[in-house]
């Protein structure tokens, strides 16, 4: 892929420190991308779009390895959250599943962080393109997208 994706240039504007590292996307998920990277899962970011409440959404980003607990996230944001339908993940980022990044999306959603990411010294997130991520620190990311770290693990 030669050209940059919304997210690269997202990352561009901002002036952040990352490196894009691109491969052959065969099967959306962590642990899919994990392998083709040759990359520890639990340092590959799950970008998962959550409806908080009906038609208000957010960013939950998660480890790899790690699934979402919606109670807390719930408890968190004092809200009901459910995961997003694929079709409306899609349409509110301008992504595909399989390579939406938090990065240049469409909608501008507030952002939740597993905070258990910060403890990498280099996590893997898609870049806004399946098969194409940045690699850069998540303390970087957080700043970044004014994500609170919270423990959303189940």
């Amino acid at each position: 892929m030669t050209t940059r994706t919304r997210g690269e240039k997202w990352l561009q504007e901002r002036r952040a420190e990352f490196r894009i590292v691109t491969f052959l996307h065969k099967q959306k998920g962590a642990r899919a991308s994990a392998e083709a990277l040759d990359y520890p899962v639990e340092r590959i970011i799950k970008s998962l779009v959550v409806e908080l409440e009906p038609r208000r959404y957010a960013f939950v980003l998660m480890p790899g390895d790690r699934e979402l607990s919606l109670r807390k996230l719930g408890r968190a944001t004092k809200t009901s959250p459910q995961m997003a339908k694929p079709e409306t993940a899609e349409r509110i980022t301008g992504y595909r599943l399989g390579g939406i990044s938090p990065f240049g999306s469409y909608a501008e959603l507030p952002v939740y962080m597993e905070e258990t990411l910060i403890l990498q010294d280099e996590v893997a997130i898609n870049a806004g393109h399946r098969g194409v991520h940045a690699f850069m620190s998540p303390e970087d990311i957080a700043e970044l997208l004014d994500a609170p770290l919270l423990d959303l693990a189940q």
